[in-house]
């Protein structure tokens, strides 16, 4: 239970009609999980607007409702909150709800279009080893010390966020890293929270069934920095060409890091294969066990995070050199005949560029690559055309299979992919809609020391087909038919 007053002083509403004195039990803003005791948060989401289930809330128990219109009959037993924005109300009512956990813990936003998920996993990794008990919230998994919880969502909703970060304040968590997706800024749901940093890895082409145009994408992204407060720091990749833009308006501390230019912390790569990077930061020269220039941009992020903490330069790099990969990210094998599988997660055009580039840098020019993708259904269509033409650009047979298709027929997915294949092009590509059957020709198609790289689904163990998610795990399939 908790004093709905309190939460009414967080919120600083409009109007309150009704009793401010009142205890409620839960926040839920799914009118069909409302009980006795509740307080109903009427959304306006993408599918449906809560304000019309109001009513259905009240019938079903809900002390209290908050709402940006009140409805024309008012129930005198039911206090009535008024707010301009309710999407960002539940988000400050959550945090007021589960006493602001976000502020006992040193919480970290990471953002941008690629390398989220391995920075903040790998941020967790680190700073595990380091002796700290340590939260993460990410695609792949949600994570309480040693214990996973299931990760439903890239950043979870405000209650399930707030009740996961209360859980890790109560167990004894010093830091949190967090995904922090361009849907949740939008949505709101990480009003609320009190970041200690944040990170941009880069932006590039994705979710523009979504966001109406690449520019919405990004200034959406960058809301997240100019909400930092004073206190925080921001940190940016300053060579991606909107790096510095996302700073522009934020009240944090701002720091960059690069490869390639000037920046506060700076790294080069001395030697890249598929033992590990050698790279020279901050004058020092250490080995990773990651490969490729994308993840030496994820290390120097990683790094320069750990900096910014105050952790101690020897000690952070000493950790970093025995951090493995996130699952799905370049996770690579080796087949009993020397073939290379290398699963990826790359399911945009710039990740796919990014991971192909790796590969033709570290194979010996007599390798074939081969690579293997498909495009998600029910979601930005106009990427599929690009991410076909960049696997032909850099591979010497493509095979465009099915990826995630949910309501889409995947044939046409692949049709729609087909239309970038370049003319010239044409004779190397397969189109294989079964999966499965798709990573079984490739395995049969390769010879020794070739390069198969099955993009887009990485860790996910399923594909999903018409609202049903089917066993299916990427990395065992291709273990299956290297040997």
């Amino acid at each position: 239970m908790k004093p709905l007053e309190t939460i009414i002083e967080a919120l600083r509403p409009k109007t309150t009609i009704g009793d401010k004195s009142i205890s409620i039990k839960n926040i839920v803003f799914d009118s069909r999980k409302v009980q006795s005791g509740d307080l109903f948060v009427a959304i306006r989401g993408t599918q449906a607007d809560g304000h019309r289930y109001i009513a259905k809330a009240v019938e079903q128990g809900a002390s209290a409702v908050i709402c940006e219109n009140l409805p024309e009959q008012l129930e005198e037993q039911v206090t009535y909150i008024q707010v301009k924005d309710s999407a960002e109300a539940l988000g400050i009512a959550a945090a007021s709800f589960y006493d602001e956990p976000s502020k006992a813990v040193k919480l970290i936003g990471i953002t941008g279009t690629n390398g989220k998920t391995t920075t903040a996993t790998l941020l967790y990794r680190l700073y595990s080893d380091l002796g700290y008990k340590t939260g993460l919230l990410s695609t792949v998994e949600n994570r309480i010390g040693e214990r996973v919880v299931t990760a439903n969502y890239t950043t979870p909703y405000p209650v399930e966020l707030n009740e996961l970060l209360r859980t890790m304040v109560d167990e004894g968590c010093d830091y949190v890293f967090m995904e922090v997706s361009s849907h949740a800024i939008d949505q709101r749901r990480i009003a609320g929270l009190h970041f200690t940093g944040g990170i941009f890895t880069n932006i590039s082409h994705d979710h523009l069934d979504y966001h109406n145009t690449f520019k919405e994408y990004i200034d959406v992204k960058k809301r997240f920095f100019d909400e930092l407060p004073k206190e925080a720091f921001a940190l940016t990749n300053i060579d991606d060409k909107r790096g510095e833009v996302m700073l522009q308006n934020t009240k944090a501390t701002k720091t960059s890091y690069s490869l390639r230019r000037l920046a506060d912390y700076r790294a080069s790569i001395v030697e890249n294969n598929l033992s590990g990077l050698i790279l020279e930061l901050d004058g020092e020269e250490f080995y990773a066990r990651l490969i490729g220039e994308f993840n030496a941009y994820n290390l120097l992020a990683i790094y320069a995070t750990a900096r910014l903490l105050g952790n101690e330069k020897n000690e952070v790099l000493r950790a970093l050199s025995n951090l493995k990969t996130a699952e799905g990210r370049f996770d690579y094998i080796i087949g009993d005949n020397g073939i290379i599988g290398i699963v990826d997660y790359a399911h945009t055009p710039d990740a796919l560029e990014k991971v192909l580039e790796t590969i033709v840098q570290l194979r010996k020019k007599k390798e074939r690559i081969i690579t293997i993708c498909g495009c998600g259904g029910d979601r930005d269509k106009t990427k599929r055309p690009i991410m076909a033409k960049i696997a032909c650009t850099y591979s010497n047979q493509i095979i465009l299979t099915s990826d995630n298709p949910r309501t889409e027929d995947p044939d046409t997915i692949i049709e729609e992919m087909e239309a970038g294949v370049p003319k010239e092009a044409e004779a190397k590509t397969l189109s294989i809609t079964n999966r499965r059957q798709a990573i079984k020709t490739a395995c049969r198609l390769a010879k020794a020391k070739d390069i198969i790289l099955l993009a887009g689904k990485g860790h996910e163990k399923y594909q999903d087909i018409n609202g049903v998610k089917h066993p299916f795990d990427d990395k065992k399939i291709l273990k299956e038919f290297l040997k």
